[in-house]
Parts: C-alpha cells; sequence; structure tokens
C-alpha cells in the first residue's frame, strides 16, 4: 500500500491510503462470486424449469439473443455498481474500498465508464494478469483503466491524515468570502467541522453536498467556490476570520 495525496483548490492536503492488490483482488473474486450465483439462478430458473431451449425452438438467433440478454448483467456489472454506489461494487463495499478522483473530486460516470471500457482488455478472464501486473508496479496500485481516468482505489479502513488550517492562526492578509457566516454559532461550526472531516476521511461527497445545502439554507450564503469542499473549508476559515476579530 501507498500514500495518495490530493491537494484541493483551498490548500486542504489529504493523504489517502491507496487498497493493496491483495484488497483489489479479493474485491474482484466477491463480485466474481456474485456473477457465478447469477448465473447459477438463471440456469436453474430459465434452463431447468422453464425449460427456455424448447420456448425459443430451434432458432439459434433466438438462443443467442436471450444468452446475450442473460449476460447484459454481468458484463455491465461493475459499472453500474461503480455509478450507483458512487465507486463501489458490492466486493469493494464489503472490503471497504472506494474508487476516488486523484484530484480530489467525485468520480463521474465517465471516469467510471473509462475505468469498465478498460476492462475488456486487463481485467475480464483471460487477460486478467494484465491488470494484475500492471498494479503490481504502479506506484498507487492502479490498472490501465485507472491511469487513463485519473482514478486510484483507496481503502476506507484505515485514518486518513488530514492537515490543514482550519484549526491554526490565519495569514495576516486573509480576505474573507461569506460575510453571513456570523449567523452561524460556535457550536454550529464546530459540527460543520466535524461532519466536514468524517466526510472527507471517507471520501463521501454525498454527504459534503448536503452540508454545504444545508449551510446555504440555514445562513443564505450562495457558494461561489469551486467545490463543496472548497465551500465547507472557506466557510470554516471565514468564521475563524470573524470570531478572531470581532
Amino acid at each position: 500500500m501507498s500514500e495518495l495525496s490530493i491537494t484541493t483548490t483551498q490548500n486542504v492536503n489529504i493523504n489517502f491510503t491507496t487498497a493493496s492488490v491483495g484488497e483489489r483482488v479479493l474485491a474482484y473474486l466477491l463480485d466474481l462470486v456474485i456473477i457465478i450465483s447469477y448465473y447459477t439462478v438463471i440456469i436453474v430458473v430459465f434452463f431447468n424449469i422453464f425449460n427456455i431451449e424448447n420456448l425459443a425452438g430451434t432458432d439459434g438467433a433466438s438462443l443467442m439473443a436471450i444468452y446475450g440478454l442473460i449476460s447484459l448483467p454481468v458484463v455491465f456489472y461493475a459499472l453500474f455498481f461503480e455509478n450507483l454506489m458512487e465507486g463501489q461494487t458490492v466486493g469493494k463495499k464489503i472490503l471497504k474500498i472506494k474508487v476516488i478522483k486523484i484530484d480530489g473530486y467525485q468520480s463521474s460516470f465517465a471516469d467510471y465508464l473509462i475505468r469498465w471500457l478498460f476492462r475488456i482488455i486487463e481485467v475480464t478472464p483471460p487477460f486478467s494478469f494484465i491488470g494484475l501486473i500492471v498494479m503490481i508496479i504502479s506506484d498507487k496500485t492502479q490498472r490501465i483503466g485507472d491511469m487513463a481516468a485519473g482514478t486510484a482505489v483507496i481503502t476506507l479502513k484505515n485514518k486518513i491524515n488530514i492537515d490543514h488550517t482550519i484549526l491554526k492562526e490565519l495569514k495576516t492578509d486573509y480576505v474573507p468570502t461569506y460575510s453571513l457566516v456570523i449567523k452561524l454559532s460556535d457550536n454550529d461550526v464546530r459540527i460543520i467541522k466535524e461532519t466536514y472531516e468524517t466526510a472527507v476521511k471517507s471520501a463521501d461527497h454525498e454527504i459534503i453536498a448536503k452540508l454545504v445545502s444545508k449551510i446555504e439554507s440555514v445562513t443564505g450564503i450562495k457558494s461561489v467556490s469551486s467545490s463543496p469542499m472548497a465551500f465547507v473549508d472557506t466557510i470554516i476559515k471565514d468564521y475563524n476570520y470573524y470570531t478572531q476579530n470581532m
């Protein structure tokens, strides 16, 4: 495992621990078990109970269409779940690992799509050894699809070291952005800070987005920051600025 350091636009340094090759392989095997279980159920239900080959008759094209339709959930398994579960398949969820952008932002559907397309040449048997070799030699445990999409897989099990200026004195030339932040109380900011740090630790961008929405609704502030993370970080800094100068 190695450290993946991300510096956001507000100089927030986040050090993630990348998932090990073993964790990624085990997550893949767990997903494979789910896929095999799916095929087993399909074979038992459709072929043995409904005898689908007799229903399709001897029409080879019809059988091929049925086989293709049955295989669709398997083909799109990784793409569907990573997009639905924000960077996790069922296997990744169990192993507590997750796909993130190496620039700190939430991965998009396009990123998951790129990773999925490269699965054909580096993950799908019999080419699985390609992805394995690339992950072993990569300093961020990335496969080719990760490199192309600008993503990495991190572990959520270990604590993440976050080093920023929230608890430090602000620079003398610091210029606040949101004056309405004074509507918040010390307890409000404490909750915001704790929620923000917890969300960052787990790379939970959905919680950060909800936090932004809550801050805007309570204070009347409208974000002009470059990202939700930048907004929350600025809110905390601005509150420190105004309370230190009151």
